[in-house]
Parts: structure tokens; C-alpha cells; sequence
């Protein structure tokens, strides 16, 4: 295998991995397939009755693979290239080249398409044909499919998913068009190159699905179908640009995991779009029995949201919105059992239900609730965008969560605190335990940051969310100076994934460095090697703020046997069990480069740095980072960070920045104009003594 030629965004193969969830997946907001795969699904479109909600399955004319029958001496090549976002598989032979490239259109997100390209590299007047094999029939095991009539060339589907999520729901609809292929492509004697092209546009209506054929089609007749998605794709990946001057597989890992990630979120400027979530095998996959079903779990808001933050704040309220719909589901959930409030759902689907299959997990995962409001919070102390809360429902949702919280407390007497009993933490190993440090700590970061919201929306403050955020009990160990995971707990017990350590980040829940260092030499070695993939880039965030930097490298180097060969696709496991193209896992990756390397913290006064490399690295540039309206490029080597302001928003108008060295020096950020300061901890916050 070749990784295109030492570019660390180019992946390029002469076989295919023999397990085919290791094939790439080309994916945009709205639809998602594998490449080769039969199937596509549509974004919110399940099929099943709550435990059985999955992602409908939808035939998808996009599977087919090239062949040549009976021809010797032909070479094969396949690539992923994560620049342009489009896969390409490549037949050469001595006398011609066929190309099939295949991508999910970044910015017509109800379209993909693929084409075959024969080219001639002789002389050579004979035809050329090449068989296009397809598994494709217009049938589904969970949709009610009805051909309708043709429309500018294509076929058309359409039709209903069988079951509802909920009795009494919807039943997303299906509308389909794909233009007819053919069992062969001929390139005639008198031709030297010809493209074929085919689109399959699907969407929730009629009216949607023919726009988005009938503009494909005319960027089809202009040359440019192909072009227009790469200009989409690359102004993103601009906007989103991580550099590394380190090991090749660093960055082919960083280049994977931006590509993948960034291919589930809607494009820019796309505000009416209604966003259905990330689920943690993303929209490729989630049929019946894989990938949890294409359930959203906290993976979304915990482990891929920061980053989308960080580089994309459209698309992180986007993934708001989705929680936002799906409040009166979670309100009923917290009737269930017996809740004020809104509890989310540890499985959640269309409707925000819990669709888990297993009980358990629904009734005592219950973190998950935290973890929503954590990543509205985080929105909040980066954007200041009050109109969330204010006119598009936020309010509601975090007025909610500290509700749910409250009632789900009890009072302890005999140590005059309030616990959260009969839970299992995200150490899934254990469950029905009481107080559980994580849960525990994140339920008070809800109840405080409810209380600041109110303030800052000038509504009034029930006191008794300040006082259980006060008189919640987070397990502490006076004499080991660490936090047990529960009340009981004892050291050596086996932990399945990242929990305890999880309180130092993202939760920043106040303690010393002996106190981060207890934790983490007390459960790294307990923590199960054969856990999610997730794990060990928290343990790496642990070590980077002790400024043990090989240490954090060791735990971020354990990330690489979750990643496949030869297109970077995550597996959830080490051994290969789990999810695939494990979402989860490479955003707490991408969390150590964005986070852990620069220190960045988003914290209600400012946005904190603090850098730290590992030895094998020299430079991070980071482009689009994105703070109160601003958009920054900083570029830290071990001297110096270089900051820029390379593009300011003007609506709202953003707030002009300044950053501040602990030392006390400042230096105002000013649009097009690169700052030099020591690389030092600082903070970036917004200027006090300047306007626009």
C-alpha cells in the first residue's frame, strides 16, 4: 500500500480490505453509504417500534464495482482522497484507464453521484467496454416502495418506513429518482476519453428530491457536478485545517478523522436544514444489528461535539437543534420514571424516546442528560449567541435538565448530602451504584450553568438548583487523595472505559494536579486494553495538562490499533468488535490535537491555552478556530504561538479579542494581522478596551 505518495490526506490501496465495514464511507447531512454497499440511509429516516428503531435501509443504485471479464495484465487501484471527498476506483490496463469515482455532493446534500471515465493511452481504434456490476434491486425490508413515473430520465421510488418509532408516529416518507445504469459502458473506436455520469437524489418529498436531481443535472450539462461538490468540500476543509509537523501516521490518522467527522455535519450558510444527529458508526451505517442501529448516544454531544465546535459553530447548533426537537420526548421520558424535568434518552432516535434494546442502560445511564446540557453550554461560553436560548427553544431545554436533576436527587441525613442513587456510570462494568463521581459531577455543572444562564437571560433563579449544584456529593478519598467511580468503589476493580478521569476533562472539576495525577496512575491500569476506542485520548488529555507529554503519547499512540488500513475506518474495539467507523473514537482523538496539544479550555471568561507536544512533534497550525464571531489561525511550536484574526462575523458583529498571558501581558488581536507571544498559559478573551 501507497499513501498517496507521502500526502497525508490521500489513502490509495491495490486491494480492499476482506472485511467490507473497513470500506470507506462517503456521507453528507443527509445521506450515507459504503462504498461498494448495496444500501444508503437518509438522516431521521428509522423504521421499528422503539427497541427495534433502526435506520431504514434504502436500495441504493451506488453500489456497483467495474470489471473487465477475461482481460490479463489489468492493475487496480483504490483511493480515498479526503481533500476533495471522493473515493475512486481505477482499472489500468496497457492500453486504457478506467476510472469510477463515487461522493456524497457536500452542498446538494439529497444528492449523490458517481461516474466512469475510460480514457485511451494508445493509438488503438477497438471499443472499449466495461461491465458495471450492481446488486441493486428497488426493494426494501423496511420501507413501502412504489415505483412512480420517470422525471428528466431517472426512475423513481417512493414510499414509507413500515413501523413507527412511537404508536401513533410518523412514518417517514422515501422519495427516490437515480438515473438508469446500464449492464456495460462502451468507449467507441473513434473516441479517445467520455464520462458518464449518474445521480440518485433522495429525499422526504417529491418536490425536494426533484429539485435536487434537476440542479445535479444541470451542473451535469455545464461540466461542473463533480467540480461544484470539490469547491464545496475544499472551502470546508479550508475553514477546518489541522497542520502537524510530526509522524506521517499522526497526520494521515488527523486527516481521516477530520474527513469522516466533517462529512456528517450540514454544509455552511444551511441554517433551515433540520440536522438528525451523529450516531456513532455515522449515517453509512445503522441498519438492523449494526452500529447500534444508527442511534444517537452522548458520543455526539461528549466526544465529536467539541470539535465541531471548535471549527464549525453552524454545524454545532445544529446538533443542538436536534436535542432542542427532541425535548418532548425526553420530558416523557422523566415521567417514566417518576422525573420532573427532561431526562434524554441513552438511545435516541427520531423522537428523542428511549429506543435502547436493553433496559438498562435507558433506566440508569443517565450522565447522558449532563452531557446534552454540557455541549449547549460549551455552545454558549463560544458563541454568546443568546438567541438559542432565548427564541429557538435552549432555554426551555436547560431550565428542564436542572429540573430533571433535582427531582432525581435524594437528601442523605447522615451526610447531609444530596446523592443520585441506583445509576451506572459510563464505566459500564457496574451498574445500580449510588453516586457515581461522574454523574454526580455533571449533574452540578447542569445546575450551575442553568443558575448563569438565568442570570445572564435576566430570569429569576430557583434557589434550590444553587443549593443541590452546592450539596451534591462527588466521592472523594481524604486518605488516597482520588476519586472513587462510586460510593463502594474499590481500588483495583476493573473499569471498562474513561470515567473518573473524564471529571479533570471535559467536566474541569476543581481539584489539585496530585488530585489529577491520583486519578489517573489509579484507574489507567485497571481500565480495560480491550475497551472503546475513546478511552486513551482521555487518559492522553490527562497527562498533557501534568505536562507529562510521553506519557499522554503513550496512551494517544494505543488510539492507532483502532484504526484500519488502508482508509483509516475507526473500529470501536481493538479487536475489531463494536461499531464501525467509530465516530466516538475519533473525536476524542481529534480532542487531544485540538485541545490536549494547545491546552484551549472553553471556560465562561475566556478560551484557555496551554501548550503541550509530545517530543515527536514541533508544530500545530490550526485554521478556523472560531471564538465570539471570530475565526483564528494559530500556529504553536515550542517558542511561540502565532495568532491571527483572519475573519470577523458581522451578524451579529463580533467581539474584538485580546490575549492574555498569565504573566499579565497582553496583546490585542487585530483581523489580518499576526501576533507573536511565548508560548506560555494565557487566555483569549474578549478586548475591554476596544471596539471594532
Amino acid at each position: 500500500m501507497a499513501d498517496g505518495e507521502g500526502d497525508p490526506g490521500v489513502f490509495t490501496a491495490t486491494a480492499l480490505p476482506g472485511d467490507p465495514r473497513l470500506l470507506p464511507t462517503v456521507t453528507s447531512a443527509f445521506l450515507g453509504t459504503r462504498v461498494f454497499r448495496d444500501i444508503l440511509h437518509a438522516a431521521g429516516v428509522y423504521s421499528g417500534a422503539v427497541g427495534d428503531t433502526h435506520r431504514a435501509d434504502v436500495p441504493s443504485p451506488l453500489g456497483l464495482r467495474m470489471a473487465v471479464p477475461g482481460t490479463p495484465s489489468l492493475a487496480e487501484s483504490f483511493t480515498l482522497n479526503t481533500w476533495t471527498g471522493t473515493f475512486s476506483h481505477t482499472i489500468q490496463s496497457p492500453g486504457y484507464t478506467a476510472t469510477h469515482q463515487l461522493y456524497a455532493h457536500h452542498s446538494l446534500v439529497h444528492l449523490m453521484a458517481f461516474s466512469i471515465t475510460i480514457r485511451r493511452l494508445d493509438d488503438s481504434t477497438h471499443p472499449v467496454t466495461v461491465q458495471l456490476q450492481s446488486l441493486f434491486v428497488p426493494q426494501s425490508q423496511d420501507l413501502d416502495l412504489t415505483p412512480g413515473p420517470d422525471f428528466q430520465g431517472a426512475h423513481y421510488i417512493y414510499g414509507r418506513t413500515l413501523v413507527p418509532e412511537v404508536e401513533g408516529g410518523p412514518r417517514p416518507a422515501v422519495h427516490m429518482l437515480w438515473t438508469p445504469i446500464p449492464e456495460s459502458l462502451t468507449l467507441d473506436g473513434e473516441e479517445r476519453e467520455r464520462c458518464w455520469e449518474f445521480l440518485t437524489a433522495v429525499a422526504g418529498s417529491e418536490e425536494e428530491a426533484k429539485w435536487s436531481y434537476s440542479a445535479g443535472l444541470s451542473l451535469v450539462a455545464a461540466g461542473s457536478l463533480h467540480r461544484s461538490h470539490v469547491r464545496a468540500w475544499a472551502a470546508l476543509r479550508r475553514g477546518c485545517s489541522v497542520e502537524l509537523d510530526g509522524p506521517l501516521a499522526l497526520r494521515q490518522a488527523i486527516h481521516g478523522c477530520l474527513f469522516y467527522l466533517l462529512s456528517a455535519i450540514p454544509p455552511r450558510d444551511s441554517p433551515a436544514f433540520l440536522f438528525h444527529g451523529i450516531s456513532p458508526g455515522g449515517l453509512s451505517n445503522g441498519t438492523r444489528g449494526e452500529d447500534y442501529w444508527g442511534h444517537v448516544f452522548w458520543d455526539q454531544d461528549t466526544w465529536m461535539f467539541p470539535n465541531i465546535l471548535l471549527l464549525c459553530p453552524e454545524a454545532a447548533r445544529a446538533m443542538l437543534q436536534y436535542r432542542i426537537r427532541t425535548l418532548e420526548g425526553a420530558r416523557l421520558n422523566a415521567q417514566e420514571q417518576g422525573c420532573q424535568g427532561a431526562k434524554f434518552p441513552w438511545e435516541s432516535a427520531a423522537t428523542g424516546r428511549e429506543v435502547c434494546p436493553e433496559e438498562i442502560y435507558g433506566a440508569q445511564e443517565i450522565h447522558v442528560t449532563g452531557d446534552v446540557l454540557m455541549a449547549f453550554e460549551q455552545y454558549y461560553c463560544t458563541t454568546q449567541d443568546q438567541k438559542l436560548f432565548r427564541e429557538d427553544g435552549g432555554w426551555e431545554l436547560v431550565e428542564a435538565v436542572a429540573q430533571y436533576w433535582c427531582s432525581r436527587m435524594v437528601w442523605s441525613d447522615e451526610e447531609q448530602l444530596y446523592h443520585i442513587r441506583g445509576v451506572m456510570p459510563p464505566d459500564e462494568y457496574h451498574s445500580q451504584v449510588d453516586n457515581s463521581a461522574y454523574t454526580n459531577a455533571v449533574a452540578r455543572r447542569s445546575l450551575n450553568f442553568a443558575a448563569d444562564m438565568a442570570r445572564d437571560l435576566l430570569l429569576p433563579v430557583p434557589e434550590e438548583w444553587e443549593d443541590r449544584a452546592r450539596k451534591i456529593k462527588v466521592p472523594f478519598d481524604e486518605e488516597r487523595k482520588y476519586h472513587p467511580e462510586y460510593d463502594g468503589y474499590s481500588p483495583g476493580e476493573p473499569v471498562k472505559q474513561a470515567d473518573v478521569v473524564l471529571l479533570g476533562f471535559p467536566l474541569m472539576h476543581p481539584m489539585s494536579a496530585e488530585v489529577r495525577r491520583n486519578d489517573l496512575e489509579m484507574y489507567e491500569p485497571v481500565t480495560d486494553p480491550a475497551g472503546p476506542a475513546m478511552t486513551w485520548s482521555m487518559f492522553a488529555m490527562g497527562w498533557l495538562e501534568l505536562k507529562e507529554s510521553q506519557r499522554a503519547w503513550s496512551q494517544l499512540e494505543k488510539c492507532f490499533s483502532n484504526i484500519t488500513e488502508p482508509f483509516k475506518v475507526w473500529v470501536e474495539n481493538p479487536d475489531g468488535s463494536g461499531a464501525v467507523n467509530f465516530l466516538t473514537g475519533m473525536g476524542g482523538f481529534l480532542q487531544v490535537i485540538l485541545f490536549g496539544f494547545t491546552g484551549f479550555r472553553i471556560t465562561r471568561s475566556g478560551l484557555l491555552f496551554d501548550p503541550a507536544f509530545p517530543d515527536d512533534i514541533t508544530k500545530l497550525k490550526v485554521s478556523g478556530i472560531s471564538y465570539l464571531g471570530n475565526k483564528l489561525e494559530v500556529t504553536i511550536t515550542r517558542e511561540e504561538i502565532k495568532m491571527e484574526v483572519t475573519e470577523t462575523s458581522q451578524d451579529p458583529p463580533a467581539s474584538p479579542l485580546e490575549a492574555v498571558l498569565e504573566s499579565g501581558q497582553r496583546f490585542p488581536l487585530w483581523e489580518g494581522q499576526s501576533v507573536s507571544l511565548p508560548t506560555a498559559p494565557g487566555w483569549i478573551q474578549r478586548s475591554p478596551s476596544r471596539t471594532l
